[in-house]
């Protein structure tokens, strides 16, 4: 079973996935239900933990749409028989992700259209989880983070003493820095970060220590 962390109520399991060493991210509240986050490989796995969990998950929340964060969509959206959602600025990407995957000779399963959009301060809510996003582009057009009690999933804006890349399709370096400056170092010091590479970490750390940043 994946290890959990506990924020209040809040469970959060993060999970690596695939070559790329992705961190998809369950999470679910006091009453069992929740979101899986960014699955980007390895489905059966995902599906293990999410059954070891006995969350019952209510939608796919994806903070951007490279391909290493949505190679699980398709299998587990029709396993767990849920909707997904993504920003529609990254929908172009969405629909590249068999042909990016191709470019590192990854297999690939490209997942049908998103079900709903995400816009900037929208709730999702399961049970007595509720978690809102927030656009954070730079990264990819469509970046958005998911804020929770305490912590953030954050994609692949901000990790442990670095930020994500922005040389690739779409990116945009202030547009990121800004970006974090926004909607993540305004967040209290405490603030546990899940990104979507590497160990978990805090603002506080990132804002003291990050050489982006500082």
């Amino acid at each position: 079973m994946a290890a959990s962390f506990q924020h209040g109520d809040v469970r959060v399991w993060p999970v690596s996935t695939g070559p790329l060493q992705e961190n998809a991210v369950l999470v679910a509240g006091a009453q069992n239900q929740g979101f899986l986050i960014d699955p980007g490989d390895d489905a059966a796995r995902l599906l293990d933990v999410v059954r070891d969990s006995g969350v019952t998950v209510q939608g796919i929340l994806l903070t951007h749409a490279h391909f290493d964060h949505i190679g699980a969509v398709q299998p587990l959206r029709e396993a767990l028989n849920v909707p997904v959602w993504l920003h529609p600025s990254d929908r172009a990407l969405y629909d590249l992700g068999a042909a990016s995957a191709a470019r590192w000779n990854l297999p690939f399963v490209q997942p049908s259209a998103p079900d709903h959009d995400i816009t900037q301060d929208q709730v999702f809510q399961a049970g007595d989880l509720s978690l809102t996003a927030r656009e954070l582009p730079g990264h990819a057009p469509g970046h958005v983070v998911f804020l929770g009690g305490g912590f953030v999933v954050a994609g692949d804006t901000l990790f442990m003493g670095g930020i994500g890349r922005t040389d690739l399709p779409g990116g945009n370096h202030l547009q990121l820095i800004t970006g974090i400056a926004t909607e993540l170092l305004s967040l209290p010091d405490d603030t546990v970060v899940y990104p979507g590479h590497g160990p978990r970490t805090t603002i506080g750390r990132e804002r003291q220590t990050n050489p982006f940043l500082t």
